[in-house]
């Protein structure tokens, strides 16, 4: 839950630069404003939550995911995120090729994610609340937004 939150909250901080900024509102500038925001909220802020939760709170975390507590794929989640984590906050220092790399290596991993728990569900595994819940579809929508927008970003040059 704490994903979407960060997303939501970028989107507004976003939204509320682009209309509150002198600058021109074209579609490349909106482009740039939020994913700069989607980069350092949801995978630069996210991911640095995702690895702590995975390794101070791994019990309850891995119970919410319907995996067993000591799992050691848990650690490698944990340190993925935490990769991603790092790359999304030096997106607030880095751009371009930067920015794309760090849109398309974050969206292979959630669209992985999603995968998974897709699998999941169809063996049918336990319907565990951030497995199958509202996870599953950031999973899925999120990657798409940020690469939407990167690909407007991209339009420009």
């Amino acid at each position: 839950m704490v994903f979407i939150v960060l997303a939501a909250i970028a989107l507004i901080l976003g939204l509320l630069q682009v209309a509150i900024q002198k600058q021109p509102r074209t579609k490349q500038r909106t482009a740039d404003v939020l994913l700069l925001y989607l980069l350092a909220f949801p995978i630069g802020l996210g991911g640095l939550v995702g690895f702590i939760g995975h390794t101070m709170r791994a019990g309850p975390v891995a119970a919410s995911i319907g995996w067993t507590a000591g799992n050691p794929f848990q650690y490698e989640v944990a340190v993925a995120n935490l990769a991603f984590g790092i790359l999304g906050i030096l997106c607030l220092w880095f751009r371009d090729g930067f920015w794309t790399a760090t849109v398309i290596g974050w969206s292979v991993f959630m669209l992985g994610a999603a995968g998974v728990h897709l699998h999941q569900i169809h063996i049918g595994q336990p319907y565990a609340p951030e497995n199958a819940g509202a996870i599953l579809y950031f999973n899925i929508l999120a990657p798409m937004l940020v690469l939407a927008l990167l690909g407007v970003r991209k339009a420009r040059n």
